[in-house]
Parts: structure tokens; C-alpha cells; sequence
């Protein structure tokens, strides 16, 4: 039986392989822009690590995906220091 095949005629369809990089490089870079908000008591550091950490969920398109990290990223890298 061909698994592929048969999540397809579900309607379930798997995410392209730039997808899954962007989710796992927007959530390892929300991951340490929360911790560091944390450790520095600054929570607009550590909202906007969550949220680069959880938007991915949300978002099916790949191109909107990226867009989206990067802006979250270039706000979290002007709230960095």
C-alpha cells in the first residue's frame, strides 16, 4: 500500500523541504531570543520569541512563512542588546 497515496487522496498534503527549514530556523531563533528575555527580564524580547516559535503552526505557505520570520527576526534583532 502506498502511504503517500493514500494521505494525498485525504487531502493531507506534506510541506515542501523549505517549510520544514524555515520552521525549524524561525523556532531555534525564537527559542533563544525567549531565553535571553527571560534571563534579561525584557518581555518584549520574550513575546517576540514566542511568537517566532509559534507562527509557524499557523502558516501553511512557505512564502509567507518566510516573510513573516523575517520580519519577526529583524524586530527581535533591534530588540536584542
Amino acid at each position: 500500500m502506498d502511504s503517500l497515496a493514500t494521505l494525498q487522496a485525504l487531502g493531507v498534503t506534506l510541506p515542501s523541504p523549505a517549510y520544514l527549514l524555515g520552521s525549524v530556523l524561525f523556532g531555534l531563533l525564537g527559542y533563544a531570543a525567549w531565553r535571553r528575555g527571560r534571563a534579561m527580564g525584557r518581555p518584549p524580547l520574550t513575546w517576540g520569541g514566542l511568537a517566532l516559535m509559534v507562527y509557524p503552526a499557523a502558516v501553511d505557505d512557505t512564502l509567507l512563512l518566510w516573510l513573516v520570520g523575517a520580519a519577526l527576526s529583524a524586530l527581535l534583532a533591534l530588540r536584542w542588546k
